[in-house]
Protein backbone atom coordinates (compact mmCIF):
# COMPACT_ATOMS: atom_id res chain seq x y z
CA UNK A 1 0.00 0.00 0.00
CA UNK A 2 1.45 3.38 -0.91
CA UNK A 3 1.36 6.62 1.09
CA UNK A 4 -1.91 7.68 -0.52
CA UNK A 5 -3.73 4.68 0.93
CA UNK A 6 -3.84 2.89 -2.42
CA UNK A 7 -2.99 -0.72 -3.03
CA UNK A 8 -0.28 -1.14 -5.67
CA UNK A 9 -0.93 -4.30 -7.62
CA UNK A 10 1.73 -5.38 -10.13
CA UNK A 11 0.32 -6.54 -13.41
CA UNK A 12 1.64 -8.25 -16.48
CA UNK A 13 2.64 -5.57 -18.91
CA UNK A 14 2.10 -6.25 -22.60
CA UNK A 15 4.30 -4.89 -25.32
CA UNK A 16 1.79 -2.08 -25.80
CA UNK A 17 2.62 -0.75 -22.33
CA UNK A 18 6.11 -1.74 -21.30
CA UNK A 19 9.25 -0.38 -22.86
CA UNK A 20 10.63 -3.09 -25.09
CA UNK A 21 13.96 -3.41 -26.84
CA UNK A 22 13.97 -3.11 -30.56
CA UNK A 23 14.57 -0.67 -33.37
CA UNK A 24 13.99 2.92 -32.43
CA UNK A 25 12.33 3.87 -35.70
CA UNK A 26 13.41 7.53 -35.42
CA UNK A 27 11.42 10.63 -34.55
CA UNK A 28 8.35 9.49 -36.48
CA UNK A 29 8.13 5.98 -34.99
CA UNK A 30 4.80 6.77 -33.27
CA UNK A 31 3.25 6.83 -36.74
CA UNK A 32 3.63 3.04 -36.82
CA UNK A 33 0.47 3.00 -34.70
CA UNK A 34 -2.68 3.26 -36.84
CA UNK A 35 -4.75 4.85 -34.02
CA UNK A 36 -2.10 7.54 -33.57
CA UNK A 37 -1.88 8.16 -37.32
CA UNK A 38 -5.61 8.83 -37.45
CA UNK A 39 -5.49 11.10 -34.39
CA UNK A 40 -2.39 12.89 -35.70
CA UNK A 41 -4.03 13.65 -39.04
CA UNK A 42 -7.11 15.06 -37.32
CA UNK A 43 -4.97 17.23 -35.04
CA UNK A 44 -3.12 18.75 -37.99
CA UNK A 45 -6.38 20.09 -39.41
CA UNK A 46 -7.86 21.13 -36.08
CA UNK A 47 -4.79 22.92 -34.69
CA UNK A 48 -4.26 24.89 -37.90
CA UNK A 49 -7.92 25.92 -37.83
CA UNK A 50 -7.64 27.05 -34.20
CA UNK A 51 -4.71 29.40 -34.82
CA UNK A 52 -6.33 30.60 -38.02
CA UNK A 53 -9.42 31.61 -36.03
CA UNK A 54 -7.38 33.29 -33.28
CA UNK A 55 -5.69 35.47 -35.87
CA UNK A 56 -9.00 36.35 -37.51
CA UNK A 57 -10.56 37.22 -34.14
CA UNK A 58 -7.70 39.60 -33.41
CA UNK A 59 -8.17 41.36 -36.73
CA UNK A 60 -11.95 41.50 -36.32
CA UNK A 61 -11.79 42.96 -32.80
CA UNK A 62 -9.33 45.62 -33.87
CA UNK A 63 -11.55 46.48 -36.83
CA UNK A 64 -14.64 46.72 -34.61
CA UNK A 65 -13.10 48.73 -31.78
CA UNK A 66 -9.69 50.01 -32.81
CA UNK A 67 -8.66 49.26 -29.22
CA UNK A 68 -5.66 47.18 -28.24
CA UNK A 69 -7.14 46.97 -24.73
CA UNK A 70 -10.27 45.28 -26.07
CA UNK A 71 -8.11 42.89 -28.07
CA UNK A 72 -6.12 42.02 -24.94
CA UNK A 73 -9.38 41.36 -23.06
CA UNK A 74 -10.69 39.01 -25.72
CA UNK A 75 -7.40 37.10 -25.88
CA UNK A 76 -7.23 36.81 -22.08
CA UNK A 77 -10.77 35.80 -21.12
CA UNK A 78 -10.59 32.40 -22.81
CA UNK A 79 -7.90 31.33 -20.35
CA UNK A 80 -9.73 32.43 -17.21
CA UNK A 81 -11.84 29.24 -16.73
CA UNK A 82 -8.76 27.02 -16.93
CA UNK A 83 -6.86 29.33 -14.58
CA UNK A 84 -9.66 29.05 -12.00
CA UNK A 85 -10.84 25.48 -12.45
CA UNK A 86 -8.21 23.72 -14.58
CA UNK A 87 -7.12 21.07 -12.02
CA UNK A 88 -10.71 19.80 -11.74
CA UNK A 89 -10.69 18.91 -15.43
CA UNK A 90 -8.28 16.08 -14.65
CA UNK A 91 -10.79 14.53 -12.26
CA UNK A 92 -13.31 14.44 -15.10
CA UNK A 93 -10.74 12.86 -17.42
CA UNK A 94 -9.98 10.16 -14.84
CA UNK A 95 -13.64 9.21 -14.42
CA UNK A 96 -14.92 8.91 -17.98
CA UNK A 97 -13.89 7.22 -21.21
CA UNK A 98 -11.33 9.55 -22.79
CA UNK A 99 -12.30 8.90 -26.41
CA UNK A 100 -15.96 9.66 -25.75
CA UNK A 101 -15.04 12.73 -23.70
CA UNK A 102 -12.90 14.07 -26.53
CA UNK A 103 -15.64 13.48 -29.08
CA UNK A 104 -17.88 15.59 -26.85
CA UNK A 105 -15.38 18.41 -26.27
CA UNK A 106 -14.32 18.61 -29.91
CA UNK A 107 -17.98 18.68 -30.95
CA UNK A 108 -18.55 21.54 -28.51
CA UNK A 109 -15.62 23.45 -30.00
CA UNK A 110 -17.05 22.87 -33.48
CA UNK A 111 -20.46 24.22 -32.40
CA UNK A 112 -18.88 27.33 -30.88
CA UNK A 113 -16.85 27.95 -34.03
CA UNK A 114 -20.00 27.42 -36.11
CA UNK A 115 -21.87 29.93 -33.94
CA UNK A 116 -19.14 32.52 -34.45
CA UNK A 117 -19.25 31.82 -38.19
CA UNK A 118 -23.03 32.34 -38.24
CA UNK A 119 -22.82 35.56 -36.22
CA UNK A 120 -20.07 36.95 -38.43
CA UNK A 121 -21.99 36.05 -41.60
CA UNK A 122 -25.05 37.87 -40.20
CA UNK A 123 -23.00 40.91 -39.18
CA UNK A 124 -23.73 40.27 -35.48
CA UNK A 125 -20.23 39.31 -34.29
CA UNK A 126 -19.92 41.95 -31.56
CA UNK A 127 -17.09 42.08 -29.05
CA UNK A 128 -19.51 40.89 -26.34
CA UNK A 129 -20.46 37.86 -28.44
CA UNK A 130 -16.82 37.03 -29.16
CA UNK A 131 -15.97 37.28 -25.44
CA UNK A 132 -18.90 34.99 -24.54
CA UNK A 133 -17.80 32.40 -27.11
CA UNK A 134 -14.20 32.63 -25.87
CA UNK A 135 -15.29 32.05 -22.27
CA UNK A 136 -17.44 29.09 -23.34
CA UNK A 137 -14.46 27.66 -25.18
CA UNK A 138 -12.37 28.11 -22.04
CA UNK A 139 -14.93 26.08 -20.08
CA UNK A 140 -14.69 23.26 -22.63
CA UNK A 141 -10.90 23.44 -22.41
CA UNK A 142 -11.01 22.57 -18.69
CA UNK A 143 -11.81 18.95 -19.56
CA UNK A 144 -10.44 18.83 -23.10
CA UNK A 145 -6.79 19.72 -22.43
CA UNK A 146 -5.96 17.06 -19.81
CA UNK A 147 -8.02 14.49 -21.71
CA UNK A 148 -6.04 15.09 -24.91
CA UNK A 149 -2.74 14.89 -23.03
CA UNK A 150 -3.71 11.63 -21.32
CA UNK A 151 -5.31 10.07 -24.43
CA UNK A 152 -2.07 10.03 -26.42
CA UNK A 153 -0.65 7.39 -24.07
CA UNK A 154 -3.35 4.93 -25.11
CA UNK A 155 -2.56 5.26 -28.83
CA UNK A 156 1.08 4.15 -28.84
CA UNK A 157 3.42 1.79 -27.01
CA UNK A 158 5.40 3.12 -24.06
CA UNK A 159 8.62 3.13 -26.11
CA UNK A 160 6.94 5.35 -28.72
CA UNK A 161 5.35 7.80 -26.27
CA UNK A 162 8.12 10.40 -26.51
CA UNK A 163 7.75 10.27 -30.30
CA UNK A 164 3.98 10.77 -30.02
CA UNK A 165 4.32 13.73 -27.65
CA UNK A 166 7.02 15.32 -29.81
CA UNK A 167 4.88 14.94 -32.95
CA UNK A 168 1.97 16.55 -31.12
CA UNK A 169 4.31 19.42 -30.31
CA UNK A 170 5.29 19.65 -33.96
CA UNK A 171 1.62 19.89 -34.93
CA UNK A 172 0.96 22.75 -32.51
CA UNK A 173 4.14 24.68 -33.29
CA UNK A 174 3.67 24.25 -37.05
CA UNK A 175 0.06 25.38 -36.72
CA UNK A 176 1.28 28.58 -35.05
CA UNK A 177 2.92 29.41 -38.36
CA UNK A 178 0.52 27.85 -40.88
CA UNK A 179 -2.70 29.04 -39.23
CA UNK A 180 -1.87 32.77 -39.09
CA UNK A 181 -0.32 32.65 -42.57
CA UNK A 182 -3.49 31.11 -44.02
CA UNK A 183 -5.57 33.61 -42.06
CA UNK A 184 -3.61 36.45 -43.60
CA UNK A 185 -4.36 35.19 -47.11
CA UNK A 186 -8.07 34.69 -46.37
CA UNK A 187 -8.50 38.04 -44.62
CA UNK A 188 -6.81 39.80 -47.52
CA UNK A 189 -8.87 38.05 -50.19
CA UNK A 190 -12.29 37.20 -48.70
CA UNK A 191 -12.40 38.66 -45.18
CA UNK A 192 -12.57 37.22 -41.66
CA UNK A 193 -15.88 35.32 -41.86
CA UNK A 194 -14.53 32.44 -44.00
CA UNK A 195 -11.78 31.95 -41.39
CA UNK A 196 -14.41 31.01 -38.82
CA UNK A 197 -16.02 28.66 -41.32
CA UNK A 198 -12.71 26.90 -42.00
CA UNK A 199 -12.11 26.45 -38.27
CA UNK A 200 -15.58 25.03 -37.66
CA UNK A 201 -15.14 22.53 -40.49
CA UNK A 202 -11.61 21.58 -39.35
CA UNK A 203 -13.04 19.98 -36.20
CA UNK A 204 -14.83 17.43 -38.36
CA UNK A 205 -11.46 15.84 -39.15
CA UNK A 206 -10.50 15.18 -35.54
CA UNK A 207 -14.05 14.10 -34.60
CA UNK A 208 -14.07 11.60 -37.48
CA UNK A 209 -10.66 10.27 -36.39
CA UNK A 210 -11.88 9.82 -32.80
CA UNK A 211 -14.99 7.97 -33.97
CA UNK A 212 -12.99 5.60 -36.20
CA UNK A 213 -9.90 4.85 -34.14
CA UNK A 214 -9.64 2.25 -31.40
CA UNK A 215 -6.91 2.82 -28.78
CA UNK A 216 -4.24 0.17 -28.16
CA UNK A 217 -5.39 0.17 -24.56
CA UNK A 218 -8.89 0.72 -23.32
CA UNK A 219 -9.90 4.31 -22.67
CA UNK A 220 -12.23 3.11 -19.92
CA UNK A 221 -11.49 4.85 -16.64
CA UNK A 222 -9.53 3.15 -13.86
CA UNK A 223 -10.33 5.71 -11.18
CA UNK A 224 -8.30 5.52 -7.97
CA UNK A 225 -10.73 7.50 -5.85
CA UNK A 226 -10.60 11.04 -4.54
CA UNK A 227 -10.49 14.22 -6.56
CA UNK A 228 -8.08 17.09 -7.01
CA UNK A 229 -6.55 16.67 -3.53
CA UNK A 230 -5.83 13.00 -4.18
CA UNK A 231 -4.17 13.97 -7.46
CA UNK A 232 -2.05 16.60 -5.71
CA UNK A 233 -0.99 14.10 -3.03
CA UNK A 234 -0.14 11.54 -5.68
CA UNK A 235 2.00 14.00 -7.67
CA UNK A 236 3.67 15.42 -4.55
CA UNK A 237 4.70 11.95 -3.36
CA UNK A 238 6.67 11.09 -6.49
CA UNK A 239 9.82 12.92 -7.57
CA UNK A 240 9.27 11.85 -11.19
CA UNK A 241 6.05 13.91 -11.17
CA UNK A 242 6.55 16.92 -8.93
CA UNK A 243 9.98 17.76 -10.36
CA UNK A 244 8.81 18.45 -13.96
CA UNK A 245 5.76 20.27 -12.60
CA UNK A 246 7.86 22.56 -10.39
CA UNK A 247 10.34 23.16 -13.21
CA UNK A 248 7.53 23.99 -15.64
CA UNK A 249 5.90 26.34 -13.14
CA UNK A 250 9.13 28.36 -12.93
CA UNK A 251 9.89 28.29 -16.64
CA UNK A 252 6.27 28.85 -17.70
CA UNK A 253 5.85 31.83 -15.39
CA UNK A 254 8.93 33.81 -16.44
CA UNK A 255 10.50 32.29 -19.57
CA UNK A 256 7.70 31.60 -22.07
CA UNK A 257 6.28 35.12 -22.40
CA UNK A 258 7.39 35.65 -25.99
CA UNK A 259 4.12 37.33 -27.12
CA UNK A 260 4.92 40.11 -24.63
CA UNK A 261 8.69 40.28 -25.18
CA UNK A 262 9.16 39.90 -28.94
CA UNK A 263 7.10 42.94 -30.10
CA UNK A 264 9.08 45.18 -27.74
CA UNK A 265 12.37 43.54 -28.67
CA UNK A 266 11.65 44.13 -32.36
CA UNK A 267 10.30 47.68 -32.09
CA UNK A 268 12.11 49.34 -29.21
CA UNK A 269 15.34 47.35 -28.81
CA UNK A 270 16.18 46.78 -32.48
CA UNK A 271 14.15 49.75 -33.82
CA UNK A 272 12.48 47.50 -36.37
CA UNK A 273 9.04 47.19 -37.94
CA UNK A 274 6.20 44.71 -37.91
CA UNK A 275 8.26 42.70 -40.38
CA UNK A 276 11.04 42.43 -37.79
CA UNK A 277 8.56 41.10 -35.25
CA UNK A 278 7.26 38.60 -37.80
CA UNK A 279 10.79 37.44 -38.55
CA UNK A 280 11.64 36.90 -34.88
CA UNK A 281 8.37 35.02 -34.29
CA UNK A 282 8.91 32.80 -37.32
CA UNK A 283 12.47 31.93 -36.30
CA UNK A 284 11.27 31.04 -32.80
CA UNK A 285 8.58 28.78 -34.28
CA UNK A 286 11.07 27.04 -36.56
CA UNK A 287 13.30 26.37 -33.57
CA UNK A 288 10.37 24.99 -31.57
CA UNK A 289 9.49 22.56 -34.36
CA UNK A 290 13.11 21.41 -34.58
CA UNK A 291 13.27 20.94 -30.82
CA UNK A 292 10.07 18.91 -30.73
CA UNK A 293 11.32 16.67 -33.54
CA UNK A 294 14.66 16.15 -31.82
CA UNK A 295 13.06 14.94 -28.60
CA UNK A 296 11.22 12.28 -30.60
CA UNK A 297 14.54 10.44 -30.97
CA UNK A 298 14.61 9.77 -27.21
CA UNK A 299 12.79 6.61 -26.12
CA UNK A 300 12.59 7.50 -22.44
CA UNK A 301 13.35 11.02 -21.12
CA UNK A 302 15.34 11.16 -17.89
CA UNK A 303 16.14 13.83 -15.33
CA UNK A 304 19.53 14.79 -16.88
CA UNK A 305 17.74 15.52 -20.18
CA UNK A 306 15.26 17.80 -18.42
CA UNK A 307 18.11 19.56 -16.63
CA UNK A 308 20.11 19.97 -19.85
CA UNK A 309 17.13 21.30 -21.82
CA UNK A 310 16.27 23.84 -19.11
CA UNK A 311 19.90 24.94 -18.92
CA UNK A 312 20.14 25.28 -22.72
CA UNK A 313 16.90 27.27 -22.82
CA UNK A 314 18.25 29.67 -20.21
CA UNK A 315 21.50 30.12 -22.12
CA UNK A 316 19.53 30.76 -25.33
CA UNK A 317 17.44 33.44 -23.64
CA UNK A 318 20.53 35.05 -22.10
CA UNK A 319 22.27 35.08 -25.49
CA UNK A 320 19.20 36.73 -27.04
CA UNK A 321 19.24 39.34 -24.28
CA UNK A 322 22.75 40.44 -25.25
CA UNK A 323 22.34 40.06 -29.03
CA UNK A 324 23.64 43.21 -30.72
CA UNK A 325 21.36 43.07 -33.76
CA UNK A 326 18.46 41.23 -35.41
CA UNK A 327 20.69 38.76 -37.27
CA UNK A 328 22.31 37.50 -34.07
CA UNK A 329 18.95 37.48 -32.28
CA UNK A 330 17.53 35.21 -34.99
CA UNK A 331 20.29 32.68 -34.35
CA UNK A 332 19.88 32.80 -30.57
CA UNK A 333 16.07 32.64 -30.76
CA UNK A 334 16.34 29.61 -33.02
CA UNK A 335 18.42 27.89 -30.34
CA UNK A 336 16.15 29.11 -27.53
CA UNK A 337 13.05 27.85 -29.34
CA UNK A 338 14.61 24.43 -29.91
CA UNK A 339 15.74 24.10 -26.29
CA UNK A 340 12.55 25.52 -24.77
CA UNK A 341 10.17 23.25 -26.62
CA UNK A 342 12.50 20.29 -26.11
CA UNK A 343 12.06 20.94 -22.40
CA UNK A 344 8.26 21.13 -22.73
CA UNK A 345 8.09 17.86 -24.67
CA UNK A 346 10.48 16.06 -22.32
CA UNK A 347 8.53 17.18 -19.23
CA UNK A 348 5.17 16.18 -20.70
CA UNK A 349 6.48 12.75 -21.73
CA UNK A 350 8.01 12.20 -18.29
CA UNK A 351 4.68 12.91 -16.58
CA UNK A 352 2.78 10.53 -18.84
CA UNK A 353 5.31 7.70 -18.49
CA UNK A 354 5.50 7.94 -14.71
CA UNK A 355 1.83 8.46 -13.84
CA UNK A 356 -0.58 5.60 -13.25
CA UNK A 357 -3.57 5.48 -15.65
CA UNK A 358 -5.79 5.98 -12.60
CA UNK A 359 -4.25 9.41 -11.97
CA UNK A 360 -3.02 10.41 -15.41
CA UNK A 361 -5.87 12.81 -16.15
CA UNK A 362 -5.30 14.70 -12.90
CA UNK A 363 -1.54 14.77 -13.39
CA UNK A 364 -1.89 16.14 -16.92
CA UNK A 365 -4.44 18.70 -15.67
CA UNK A 366 -1.75 19.96 -13.29
CA UNK A 367 0.63 20.06 -16.25
CA UNK A 368 -1.78 22.16 -18.32
CA UNK A 369 -2.27 24.44 -15.31
CA UNK A 370 1.45 25.14 -14.75
CA UNK A 371 2.19 25.37 -18.50
CA UNK A 372 -0.75 27.47 -19.69
CA UNK A 373 -2.30 28.72 -16.46
CA UNK A 374 0.82 30.66 -15.51
CA UNK A 375 0.72 32.69 -18.75
CA UNK A 376 -1.66 35.48 -17.63
CA UNK A 377 0.28 36.10 -14.40
CA UNK A 378 3.62 35.72 -16.17
CA UNK A 379 2.57 38.20 -18.85
CA UNK A 380 1.77 40.81 -16.20
CA UNK A 381 5.09 40.25 -14.41
CA UNK A 382 7.00 40.37 -17.68
CA UNK A 383 5.22 43.55 -18.70
CA UNK A 384 6.29 45.22 -15.45
CA UNK A 385 9.89 44.05 -15.95
CA UNK A 386 9.89 45.44 -19.48
CA UNK A 387 8.49 48.75 -18.25
CA UNK A 388 11.26 48.99 -15.66
CA UNK A 389 14.24 47.60 -17.56
CA UNK A 390 13.32 46.79 -21.15
CA UNK A 391 13.02 43.58 -23.13
CA UNK A 392 16.60 42.53 -22.43
CA UNK A 393 15.89 42.53 -18.68
CA UNK A 394 12.80 40.37 -19.26
CA UNK A 395 14.85 37.87 -21.26
CA UNK A 396 17.51 37.73 -18.54
CA UNK A 397 14.80 37.14 -15.93
CA UNK A 398 13.50 34.23 -17.99
CA UNK A 399 17.03 32.89 -18.30
CA UNK A 400 17.46 33.04 -14.52
CA UNK A 401 14.22 31.07 -14.04
CA UNK A 402 15.50 28.35 -16.39
CA UNK A 403 18.82 28.14 -14.56
CA UNK A 404 16.98 27.91 -11.22
CA UNK A 405 14.84 25.06 -12.59
CA UNK A 406 17.96 23.25 -13.81
CA UNK A 407 19.53 23.75 -10.37
CA UNK A 408 16.51 22.13 -8.68
CA UNK A 409 16.75 19.17 -11.07
CA UNK A 410 20.45 18.78 -10.27
CA UNK A 411 19.66 18.29 -6.57
CA UNK A 412 16.75 15.84 -6.90
CA UNK A 413 17.13 12.09 -7.31
CA UNK A 414 14.49 10.30 -9.37
CA UNK A 415 14.04 6.55 -10.02
CA UNK A 416 15.62 5.51 -13.34
CA UNK A 417 12.62 3.72 -14.85
CA UNK A 418 8.92 4.56 -15.42
CA UNK A 419 7.76 2.16 -12.70
CA UNK A 420 4.37 3.86 -12.29
CA UNK A 421 3.43 2.87 -15.82
CA UNK A 422 3.83 -0.78 -14.87
CA UNK A 423 1.37 -0.84 -11.99
CA UNK A 424 -2.35 -0.73 -11.53
CA UNK A 425 -3.56 1.39 -8.62
CA UNK A 426 -6.93 0.52 -7.17
CA UNK A 427 -8.72 1.72 -4.02
CA UNK A 428 -7.50 -0.08 -0.92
Amino acid sequence: MDRDGLKVVPEAVPAAVAEQPGPRGGTFRALRSRPFRLYFAGQIASASGTFLQQTAIGWLVLRLTGSAADLGLVLAVGGVPSLLFGPWGGTIADRVDLRRLLIGTQSAYALLAGLLWALAAAGEASVAAIVAISVAGGVVQIADSPARQAFVGSLVTAEDLSSAVSLNGVVVNSARVVGPALAGVLILTVGTTPCFAVNALSYLAVIAALVILRPLRSGAPRHAGGGVRAGLRYAASREQLWLPLVMMALVGLLSFNFPVILPVLAKDTFHGTGGTYGLLSTVLSIGSVAGSLGVGLIRHPRRPYLMAASLAFGLGLAATAVAPDVAVACVTLLAAGAAGFSFVTLASTTLQLHSSPAFRGRVMALWVFVYLGTSPVGSIITGEIIAAGGSRAALLTGAAACLAAAGIAARVHTPPHPDAALTDLTPA
